[in-house]
């Protein structure tokens, strides 16, 4: 019985200490060294305060500001903890509506945000949420849509903002992978400098 359970303990122990211990650390290592930015979760501050991070939206909702796609996440209620409600861009608790396409609440919620819009068409993006929620992103289609509005809120020419939009565009990885899209925390930080200078 021993011959076969010694060799066991000292196999698992062994991979315990290689699979659970070092090659996470050696992953954290070589993360370190490549690209700490992205490594640390790609925290944007300005002037020694933590802004958020270029990897999860904010809920930007005045018309000063680009607005992000709508956000599904949600939390517990603090009145009734069987039953959540919405939080968007409630970090902790990534997850997307699930909500079909034949959904009464998903085809409501998309109406009332086009006519909160005024328009009748946009992008997509703009009326849905992503499947985690939390994306930090927006298509360039959706930010030339709110241009507009922000110059005005601003009481700034709206080439100006176009300008800076354009210049915030992401392209695809490699040329290939991904879409176009901007990044809206990124974007609404060079709209306050903008402001400022």
């Amino acid at each position: 019985m021993l011959t076969y359970l010694r060799p066991s303990l000292v196999l698992m122990l062994l991979f315990t200490v290689l699979l659970g211990l070092g090659y996470p650390l050696a992953l954290t290592g070589i993360a370190q060294a490549v690209s700490p930015f992205t490594a640390n979760g790609s925290v944007i501050s300005r002037d020694t305060s933590l802004i958020g991070s270029g990897l999860i939206g904010q809920n930007f909702t005045s018309d000063i500001y680009f607005h992000s796609r709508p956000s599904a996440t949600s939390t517990t209620d603090p009145n009734d903890a069987t039953q959540t409600i919405d939080a968007p861009y409630n970090a902790s608790n990534s997850s997307g509506s699930n909500l079909g396409p034949l959904s009464q609440k998903l085809i409501d919620r998309v109406k009332a945000d086009l006519t909160s819009l005024g328009l009748s068409s946009v992008p997509a993006d703009a009326v849905t949420t992503s499947a985690s929620g939390l994306d930090p992103h927006i298509s360039p289609a959706n930010a030339m849509l709110q241009i507009d509005r922000v110059a005005k809120a601003r009481s700034m020419e709206t080439t100006k903002i176009a300008e800076l939009v354009r210049a915030h565009i992401e392209l695809p990885l490699f040329g290939i992978v991904g879409q176009p899209r901007v990044n809206v925390l990124r974007l609404n930080l060079a709209l306050d400098s903008l402001g400022r200078s």
